[in-house]
Parts: structure tokens; sequence; C-alpha cells
């Protein structure tokens, strides 16, 4: 009998993590039909996109009150299909505000739910678990400590290690990343990752590309790659550079690289279609200047020092304050890298203290300082053992668990 599997994924992070599910899904479920909400990568692997993932992708509650009555027709447009054709299972990634909601509906219709990707609970909200509990009949997880807090609270958990330690290399590249890319093999650079978003974009852009100044005036020939994940963010990138100019500054997009004429470099990225562009400017890197956020997980994969930084605007720091209860995070941390890791293995420059200044010293370090990008890479070696796991299989049979499939 052919399974009907429902997912839901809000932007480009889920979208991969979701991608690589359906292949673990395809290999113990052939033949199973997908619908629901996703993005390119969910579309190479079958998914009947009801609506794009771009529907769903806002950015804290300014942006939501905004677009509300097109999230809210969204949601029930998906909630009544599927409540009249009901799935076998549904499959919630990330983007819990959504997702938390649409599923109390279906398991509460008798569809069983399962949550991939914990809401950061243990960071901000604690009191969510509650919610979480009621709407969900199975969670996985990213990260071994989130296992024990699900435990605790009595929701079904299983830990399936991340998916993008599975896909990341153990050992980088960076001789081929830079031959793909056409940059100097001996050249020193810096990868800036001003964030997916366009609010990240307005936000730390100028930051990211007056710090990237100062370095620039340290280090004339000192290359700066700057991947993009769609056209709209390169043009609100764009417009950003041309107030702040940066010599030697490239974007890169997905359809940057070949640049050699190696046919064999050329076919070892190009081969993978799905391969963000973040993933070549990451592997050519000597650092990395990024927000916080997904990035900062794959650029610990890659190996690669950092420097974290994020800014939120005064109203919206007001309104997570108003909504969270809570002035700051629960953990001291809030780049993945050094709450995995329980300290501060890099660098985080958050708020008044992300000056172009402070992110141009921070950055240097990184760039020029051998002895502690080595230890910095050694210790995400040992992350990354930690995390690679068959996150697809393992995910699978959690999933065909709850459909009564396995």
């Amino acid at each position: 009998m052919t399974m009907h599997i429902g997912m839901v994924a809000g932007e480009p992070s889920g979208d991969l993590l979701a991608a690589r599910v359906m292949q673990g899904l395809q290999q113990q479920a052939p033949g199973s039909i997908y619908t629901g909400i996703g993005g390119p990568a969910m579309a190479r692997q079958g998914l009947d996109a009801w609506h794009s993932m771009d529907a769903l992708t806002v950015f804290g509650y300014v942006d939501a009150f905004k677009r509300l009555p097109g999230l809210l027709n969204t949601y029930f447009n998906v909630k009544k299909r599927w409540l009249n054709d009901k799935p076998d299972v549904f499959v919630g990634i990330d983007a819990p505000d959504f997702n938390l909601r649409l599923e109390h509906q279906l398991k509460q219709a008798g569809i069983p739910t399962v949550h991939f990707v914990g809401p950061s609970i243990w960071a901000w909200r604690y009191e969510r678990i509650h919610k979480i509990r009621a709407a969900v009949s199975h969670m996985l997880v990213l990260f071994p400590f989130e296992e024990e807090i699900y435990q605790k609270e009595g929701v079904p958990v299983t830990y399936v290690g991340h998916p993008l330690a599975g896909v990341i290399p153990m050992q980088p590249d960076k001789v081929t990343a830079r031959k793909y890319l056409g940059v100097d093999p001996s050249a020193r650079v810096l990868a800036i990752l001003p964030g997916s978003r366009s609010s990240e974009i307005n936000l730390l852009a100028p930051r990211f590309l007056q710090a990237a100044q100062i370095l620039a005036r340290q280090d004339p020939n000192l290359q700066f790659l700057v991947p993009m994940v769609n056209i709209k963010r390169r043009k609100e990138f764009e417009a950003i550079l041309r107030t702040y100019p940066l010599p030697n500054c490239r974007i890169i997009d997905q359809h940057s690289g070949a640049a050699t004429q190696d046919p064999i470099t050329a076919q070892l990225f190009a081969a993978n279609d799905a391969r963000p562009a973040a993933w070549n400017v990451m592997e050519a890197a000597d650092a990395v200047l990024v927000a916080s956020g997904t990035a900062t997980l794959e650029t610990s994969l890659f190996k690669r020092p950092m420097v974290i930084s994020y800014v939120l605007s005064p109203m919206m720091k007001r309104l997570m304050e108003w909504k969270s209860g809570q002035a700051r995070p629960s953990v001291p941390w809030v780049g993945l890298p050094n709450i995995l890791a329980r300290d501060f293995v890099v660098p985080e420059l958050l708020q008044d203290d992300a000056t172009p200044a402070a992110l141009a010293e921070a950055s240097w370090k990184a760039l020029t300082d051998q002895h502690y990008a080595d230890q910095v890479a050694e210790g995400f070696m040992l992350m990354h053992e930690t995390l690679r796991r068959d996150t697809p299989a393992l995910a699978a049979l959690a999933i065909l668990q709850q459909a009564g499939h396995a």
C-alpha cells in the first residue's frame, strides 16, 4: 500500500534537512507520496508542494504580523486538505510557530505527528514543552543533549544526529573548493555570511562590510567571498555594498563556480546541484564572519574558525523579551558550536558589541593565528564525529514506526 506523508519545512535549512530525511524514507518505503510545503531540495526528492516554503519564511513577530493574512490562508489550506485526505503521518521540520499549531490539530484528528528539530527550549521559553507534549507524537532531535530533556518531560524522542554531519566531509578540501570557485590557492580568504533573511542582511551587512574594510586596509590582498541564498538577497546585499565598497569582494550564488577548466574538479562540485553556495565558500575560506544560525554549525563542520555575530532591532529585541519573558537566553551562548561545546570556542559579538572594529579584530585573529585555527579545527572534528549518525535512516525508521509501517 502506498504511504502518504505530509511535510512542512519553512526555510532553506529546513528544506535541506527534510530532503535528507526523504532520502531515508525512499530507501525504507519506496513509492511513498509526499505532500505539503517545502523548497527546491524537497521538490527534487518528490514533494508535491502545495505552497512554496517562501510562504512561511518570516523573521520575528513584526514580519509575521505583516504577513499574517497569507500565513493564515496557507495554514488553513493545508490543514483542510490533510484533514480531508489524512496522511499516514505528518512530519514538521523546524518552523515551530507554524508546525506545532498544525501538529496539534492533526494529532487531535488521529494523525501521528513527528517534529524534526526540537525548538530551543533549553535557551528560550522552556514552558513550550507543554505545547510540544500536546502536539507531537514523536520528537526527532539533532543534538545529543536534547534527548535527555525530552525524556525527562515524557515526550517520546530519538536522537538522530545532524544530517549535515553526514553530508559535509570530515576532511574539507580547500584546494578543490578554490579551484572550483577560481580563487588563488595562496590567497588569504575571509567568508562573509550576513544571513539568509532580509532583516539580517539589512542589520548585519553594513557592520560586516565596515569590518571587512578595516581588514582590507590591514591586508590589501585579502580576498572576500560572500555567498547569497537567492537573487533577492543578492540584490539587497549589492545595494549595501555600494554604500560600503570593498576591494577583492566576490558574491557567490548557486551558479557560481566551475571557474576552473578542470573537468574533474567541476564534476566533484557540480554533480550535486543541491550543494549550497555557502558550502563552497566555507570550504574555500580560511575564516568566516557569520550570522548566528545554522550557518555557524555548517562552518564548524567545515572546521573553519569563525566569528559569530547577531543584531536585533530595538523593537524586535523588546518584542522577543516580552514574548519569552527573558532578557537573555538560559544558556550563555547563542552560537551552535559554542552551545555544543558548552564553552566559548569561537567569539560571539552581539548587539552593541558587534562594532566593525571588534568584528575586524576577532576576524583578523581567526585569519592569521594558525595555532588558534588548528585548535578550533581539532575541537570541531570531535564535534563532527559526535553529530555524525545515519540521520536519514534513523529519522525514517522513527517516522515509519509512527505511521505503523515499520
